[in-house]
């Protein structure tokens, strides 16, 4: 039998998920782009209310909840789609930031929305670009990662990822509890779209992406190696 040490794998997974930690916090591209989807997601989430409106606002029951939380995958398809026939050529990273903005702005639509078709293809148009501006931030984080830490860069990011959407729901919930449902999405969707304006200062590297095939992990990644393997 093969014998395992479950507290040296978990030793090791914690290790790693620190080395990769430290390389995000040293390098501005990646840094700026998970905080990016950190926040976007954090402020910008609306699904959690979504019971809220098909019921209280926009009257339309269970049926009509379920289509609203089916509205931003077919957005999202359809960036898929569009984005295989229309390849970002350049300019990625301002492209980047302003897809989040469209997506604070189609969130923004929503909480003002009385009219079931238009809150509708604003949650279309939000899983648009949503997926737009993903497609960029995972594929700009690969690249910008070097080989031997890929693997944990990808893991810092999925921690990232998943905490955004659990408090992002926690988050909309307080909000509407405080404020009211309307004013959480609406007040969500403009700190959004500050958030991408803001970006390019906060981030410059980030926002000067420019061809995605041409992002390549930073010229200090080998000392930044170097660093940690000595620690």
């Amino acid at each position: 039998a093969v014998e395992t040490d479950p507290d040296g794998a978990g030793a090791a997974t914690v290790h790693g998920v620190l080395e990769g930690l430290h390389f995000v916090r040293r390098t501005p591209v990646l840094l700026g782009a998970i905080l990016l989807d950190l926040l976007a997601v954090l402020f910008g989430g609306a699904v959690a209310l979504l019971p809220v409106f098909a019921r209280s606002i926009l009257h339309v029951g269970a049926t009509g909840l379920g289509v609203l939380r089916a509205a931003p995958a077919v957005g999202a398809l359809l960036g898929a789609i569009y984005i295989t026939r229309h390849p970002i050529r350049g300019r990625a990273g301002r492209t980047l930031l302003i897809a989040v903005g469209l997506y604070g702005a189609s969130i923004v639509v929503f909480g003002l929305s009385r009219v079931f078709v238009i809150s509708l293809l604003a949650l279309v148009v939000g899983g648009f670009v949503d997926l737009y501006s993903m497609n960029i931030r995972s594929t700009t984080v690969a690249l910008a990662s070097p080989d031997r830490l890929r693997g944990r860069v990808n893991a810092v990011e999925m921690v990232f990822i998943s905490a955004s959407n659990q408090l992002g729901a926690f988050e909309s919930g307080l909000a509407a509890f405080l404020v009211g449902t309307v004013p959480a999405v609406v007040g969500g969707g403009i700190m959004t779209m500050l958030i991408a304006i803001s970006w390019s200062r906060v981030f410059p590297a980030l926002a000067h992406v420019d061809r995605l095939e041409d992002v390549r992990p930073p010229e200090t990644a080998a000392e930044d190696i170097a660093l940690v393997g000595a620690r």
